[in-house]
């Protein structure tokens, strides 16, 4: 039986110019470089200035990435998804106009919101279209302009995010690789934690709410923490005993990017080198739907075919999960 796997062949990236650094921070708000290093791992933060342009400027340029680089024919993509909690506006789905704007005009295309773990969820639901066997090429993308929903007279949110957007693309492998296993999990405790309180049907917009800033993301910072440390770390220390993985058969944790502290303290629990541990949170900040294709796309290169990859990541809701994954390729 020749059984279809969905493997990741490419991968590409954006983010803006304009570097937002902690030493910027500190005449915005009471804060410094030393408090947000020792507590986040963030040095700088990437942010899109342009106001006229929203998360599709992004995701449509980590797109063009991906397809000028690996010479792909956006016609012969089946389907765009978009991870995403800033889209561009309700009710039109941003990543339709994504895909119309690449040139993937034989592709339907949906948006996908699970917060931080949008693009993990976006994973699993790639992966089984593939392994249906109705589709070949499919293209999902992370990408938020977080620097939309930030107050930035906040310290406890504003040093904490920034923009971007990657992309990866899913193909049928017939060699066991790629997609081999999750476990994705949600839970709505978390529901007033981590949050925008206006702007939905619950709390329609007004000129009260704008006046109240509550159009911004609001975090219980040490709540959302303590969730996401044990969240993340349970997840993906139970995807390595379901698979029988030792901590000398995982190669890579590719781990969302929202504090350091939590990359660690899942590490630790998978009993991980850390040099096995993909970080790069002191260049980005956490850009939640984005963090992990930022991380393939930084780290491509060092990835070999047949390596074994596990994905965790931790988001508002609360939602979160691990995947476990076989590189398909190396990267010349």
């Amino acid at each position: 039986m020749n059984t279809i796997t969905a493997a990741i062949t490419a991968v590409g990236a954006y983010v803006p110019d304009f570097v937002l650094s902690n030493k910027v921070l500190e005449t915005l708000v009471d804060t410094n470089d030393e408090w947000i290093t020792t507590r986040t791992g963030i040095k700088e933060r990437r942010i899109l200035k342009d106001d006229t342009k929203g998360t599709s400027f992004l995701a449509i340029k980590a797109a063009e990435n991906l397809i000028a680089k690996n010479n792909i024919n956006p016609a012969e993509i089946d389907l765009v998804l978009l991870g995403t909690t800033t889209p561009d506006m309700p009710v039109a789905a941003t990543a339709v106009y994504v895909a119309s704007q690449i040139g993937a005009v034989n592709a339907f295309a949906y948006d996908l919101q699970a917060a931080c773990s949008s693009f993990l969820y976006g994973m699993s639901t790639a992966a089984a279209y593939i392994e249906s066997g109705r589709y070949k090429k499919i293209l999902l993308i992370g990408a938020d302009k977080m620097s939309s929903i930030i107050d930035y007279t906040d310290r406890a949110t504003c040093i904490i995010f920034g923009d971007g957007a990657g992309a990866v693309l899913f193909e049928p492998n017939h060699e066991g690789l790629g997609f081999q296993d999750e476990f994705l999990r949600s839970d709505g405790v978390g529901r007033e934690f981590l949050k925008i309180e206006a702007g939905g049907s619950l709390l329609p917009a007004s000129k009260e709410t704008v006046e109240n800033k509550q159009h911004y993301v609001f975090q219980d910072g040490k709540t959302v923490f303590k969730y996401a440390v044990s969240g993340m770390a349970d997840v993906s220390e139970k995807i390595m005993q379901r698979n029988n993985l030792t901590k000398e058969d995982v190669n890579w944790l590719v781990a969302h990017q929202a504090n350091k502290r939590i990359i660690d303290a899942t590490a630790n629990r998978m009993g991980l080198d850390e040099s096995k541990v993909l970080v790069n949170i002191q260049k980005y900040g956490n850009t939640t739907s984005a963090t992990l294709p930022l991380l393939l796309n930084d780290f491509e290169k060092q990835f070999k075919k047949g390596d074994n990859l596990i994905f965790a990541a931790f988001g508002g809701g609360f939602t979160w999960g691990s995947i476990y994954m076989k590189w398909a390729y190396d990267k010349q």
